[in-house]
Protein backbone atom coordinates (compact mmCIF):
# COMPACT_ATOMS: atom_id res chain seq x y z
CA UNK A 1 0.00 0.00 0.00
CA UNK A 2 2.93 2.36 0.58
CA UNK A 3 3.36 3.00 -3.14
CA UNK A 4 -0.26 2.97 -4.29
CA UNK A 5 -0.15 6.71 -5.00
CA UNK A 6 3.30 6.82 -6.63
CA UNK A 7 3.25 9.56 -9.26
CA UNK A 8 0.16 11.27 -7.83
CA UNK A 9 0.43 14.91 -6.78
CA UNK A 10 -1.80 16.34 -4.07
CA UNK A 11 -2.21 19.95 -2.96
CA UNK A 12 -3.27 20.76 0.62
CA UNK A 13 -4.34 24.39 1.07
CA UNK A 14 -4.42 26.38 4.31
CA UNK A 15 -4.44 29.90 5.62
CA UNK A 16 -1.40 31.09 7.56
CA UNK A 17 -3.40 32.24 10.56
CA UNK A 18 -4.50 28.98 12.07
CA UNK A 19 -5.05 25.41 11.02
CA UNK A 20 -6.05 22.45 13.15
CA UNK A 21 -2.73 20.59 13.44
CA UNK A 22 -3.98 17.07 12.79
CA UNK A 23 -6.15 18.13 9.84
CA UNK A 24 -3.00 19.40 8.10
CA UNK A 25 -0.32 16.99 9.27
CA UNK A 26 -2.21 13.67 9.26
CA UNK A 27 -3.28 13.88 5.57
CA UNK A 28 0.14 15.26 4.64
CA UNK A 29 1.99 12.40 6.35
CA UNK A 30 -0.46 9.65 5.39
CA UNK A 31 -0.70 10.55 1.72
CA UNK A 32 3.09 10.90 1.48
CA UNK A 33 3.29 7.49 3.14
CA UNK A 34 1.14 6.12 0.30
CA UNK A 35 3.74 7.42 -2.17
CA UNK A 36 2.09 10.69 -3.27
CA UNK A 37 3.95 13.95 -3.69
CA UNK A 38 2.11 16.33 -1.36
CA UNK A 39 2.49 20.11 -1.50
CA UNK A 40 1.27 22.36 1.31
CA UNK A 41 0.21 25.72 -0.09
CA UNK A 42 -0.74 28.57 2.22
CA UNK A 43 -2.32 31.95 1.59
CA UNK A 44 0.89 33.93 2.06
CA UNK A 45 3.50 31.16 1.87
CA UNK A 46 5.97 30.67 4.71
CA UNK A 47 4.95 29.78 8.25
CA UNK A 48 1.51 28.46 9.10
CA UNK A 49 0.28 28.46 12.69
CA UNK A 50 -1.26 25.19 13.84
CA UNK A 51 -3.70 24.74 16.71
CA UNK A 52 -4.44 21.77 18.94
CA UNK A 53 -7.99 23.04 19.22
CA UNK A 54 -9.43 26.16 17.61
CA UNK A 55 -7.52 28.69 19.74
CA UNK A 56 -4.79 26.65 21.49
CA UNK A 57 -1.61 27.43 19.54
CA UNK A 58 0.72 24.55 18.71
CA UNK A 59 3.74 24.64 16.42
CA UNK A 60 4.27 26.48 13.16
CA UNK A 61 4.67 24.53 9.93
CA UNK A 62 6.42 25.84 6.83
CA UNK A 63 4.32 25.71 3.70
CA UNK A 64 5.87 24.80 0.37
CA UNK A 65 4.27 27.55 -1.71
CA UNK A 66 2.01 30.60 -1.80
CA UNK A 67 -1.52 29.91 -3.12
CA UNK A 68 -1.22 32.61 -5.78
CA UNK A 69 1.75 30.72 -7.29
CA UNK A 70 -0.14 27.41 -7.63
CA UNK A 71 -2.21 25.91 -10.44
CA UNK A 72 -4.58 22.94 -10.57
CA UNK A 73 -2.70 21.70 -13.64
CA UNK A 74 0.19 20.61 -11.43
CA UNK A 75 -1.91 18.35 -9.18
CA UNK A 76 -4.30 15.39 -9.21
CA UNK A 77 -6.28 16.30 -6.08
CA UNK A 78 -6.99 19.12 -3.65
CA UNK A 79 -7.36 18.67 0.13
CA UNK A 80 -8.95 21.37 2.31
CA UNK A 81 -8.42 20.94 6.06
CA UNK A 82 -10.92 22.42 8.47
CA UNK A 83 -10.65 24.23 11.75
CA UNK A 84 -12.88 27.28 12.08
CA UNK A 85 -10.09 29.86 11.67
CA UNK A 86 -8.60 28.13 8.62
CA UNK A 87 -11.88 27.47 6.85
CA UNK A 88 -13.28 30.93 7.56
CA UNK A 89 -10.09 32.54 6.23
CA UNK A 90 -9.88 30.34 3.12
CA UNK A 91 -13.49 31.09 2.15
CA UNK A 92 -12.48 34.75 1.83
CA UNK A 93 -9.22 34.06 -0.04
CA UNK A 94 -9.53 34.69 -3.80
CA UNK A 95 -6.64 32.35 -4.62
CA UNK A 96 -8.11 29.51 -2.56
CA UNK A 97 -11.49 29.94 -4.26
CA UNK A 98 -9.83 30.08 -7.70
CA UNK A 99 -7.99 26.83 -7.00
CA UNK A 100 -11.14 25.06 -5.80
CA UNK A 101 -13.09 26.16 -8.89
CA UNK A 102 -10.22 25.18 -11.20
CA UNK A 103 -9.90 21.69 -9.67
CA UNK A 104 -13.66 21.15 -10.09
CA UNK A 105 -13.66 22.49 -13.65
CA UNK A 106 -10.75 20.15 -14.50
CA UNK A 107 -12.66 17.12 -13.14
CA UNK A 108 -10.29 16.41 -10.28
CA UNK A 109 -10.81 15.15 -6.74
CA UNK A 110 -11.54 17.73 -4.04
CA UNK A 111 -11.58 16.61 -0.40
CA UNK A 112 -12.61 18.72 2.60
CA UNK A 113 -12.90 17.88 6.28
CA UNK A 114 -14.62 19.42 9.30
CA UNK A 115 -15.23 23.15 8.58
CA UNK A 116 -13.38 22.89 5.22
CA UNK A 117 -16.65 22.71 3.24
CA UNK A 118 -17.21 26.38 4.09
CA UNK A 119 -14.67 27.18 1.37
CA UNK A 120 -16.63 24.97 -1.04
CA UNK A 121 -19.75 27.06 -0.39
CA UNK A 122 -17.98 30.28 -1.31
CA UNK A 123 -16.44 28.63 -4.38
CA UNK A 124 -20.00 27.76 -5.47
CA UNK A 125 -19.35 24.05 -6.05
CA UNK A 126 -21.69 22.22 -3.65
CA UNK A 127 -25.08 22.75 -5.29
CA UNK A 128 -26.74 19.36 -5.74
CA UNK A 129 -24.02 17.45 -3.85
CA UNK A 130 -24.37 15.07 -0.93
CA UNK A 131 -21.72 15.65 1.70
CA UNK A 132 -20.83 15.70 5.37
CA UNK A 133 -18.99 18.17 7.58
CA UNK A 134 -18.70 19.31 11.16
CA UNK A 135 -22.30 19.36 12.39
CA UNK A 136 -22.46 23.14 12.84
CA UNK A 137 -21.71 23.62 9.11
CA UNK A 138 -24.73 21.52 8.08
CA UNK A 139 -27.24 24.38 7.86
CA UNK A 140 -24.81 26.52 5.86
CA UNK A 141 -24.32 23.70 3.34
CA UNK A 142 -28.03 23.00 2.98
CA UNK A 143 -28.82 26.72 2.64
CA UNK A 144 -26.11 27.00 -0.05
CA UNK A 145 -27.76 24.29 -2.15
CA UNK A 146 -26.27 20.98 -1.06
CA UNK A 147 -28.69 18.23 -2.04
CA UNK A 148 -28.18 16.34 1.20
CA UNK A 149 -26.07 16.39 4.37
CA UNK A 150 -25.27 13.02 5.94
CA UNK A 151 -23.83 12.17 9.35
CA UNK A 152 -21.12 9.71 8.35
CA UNK A 153 -17.34 9.58 8.84
CA UNK A 154 -16.67 9.96 5.13
CA UNK A 155 -18.85 10.70 2.11
CA UNK A 156 -17.72 10.29 -1.47
CA UNK A 157 -19.88 12.09 -4.02
CA UNK A 158 -18.87 11.57 -7.65
CA UNK A 159 -20.75 14.03 -9.84
CA UNK A 160 -20.37 15.89 -13.11
CA UNK A 161 -16.85 14.63 -13.83
CA UNK A 162 -15.25 15.37 -10.46
CA UNK A 163 -15.27 13.66 -7.07
CA UNK A 164 -16.03 15.35 -3.75
CA UNK A 165 -14.86 13.64 -0.55
CA UNK A 166 -15.92 15.05 2.83
CA UNK A 167 -15.56 14.08 6.49
CA UNK A 168 -16.87 15.43 9.79
CA UNK A 169 -14.06 15.80 12.36
CA UNK A 170 -10.42 14.97 13.09
CA UNK A 171 -11.69 11.63 14.49
CA UNK A 172 -12.61 10.74 10.89
CA UNK A 173 -9.11 11.39 9.49
CA UNK A 174 -8.22 7.69 9.00
CA UNK A 175 -11.34 7.10 6.86
CA UNK A 176 -10.87 10.47 5.11
CA UNK A 177 -7.25 9.72 4.17
CA UNK A 178 -8.17 6.21 2.98
CA UNK A 179 -10.99 7.59 0.82
CA UNK A 180 -8.66 10.12 -0.84
CA UNK A 181 -6.08 7.39 -1.47
CA UNK A 182 -8.70 4.98 -2.86
CA UNK A 183 -10.10 7.50 -5.34
CA UNK A 184 -6.66 8.53 -6.55
CA UNK A 185 -5.44 4.95 -6.85
CA UNK A 186 -8.44 3.93 -8.99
Amino acid sequence: MSSQLHGKKILIITSNTGIERDELLKPLETLRGFGATVTHGSSKGGSTQTFLKDTEKDKTVESDAKLSDLSDGDFDALVIPGGTVNADTLRQDADALRLIKDFVKAGKTVAAICHGPWALIDAGVIVGKTLTSYKSVRTDLVNAGAENWVDTEVKECPANGWTLITSRTPDDLPAFNQAVAKVLAA
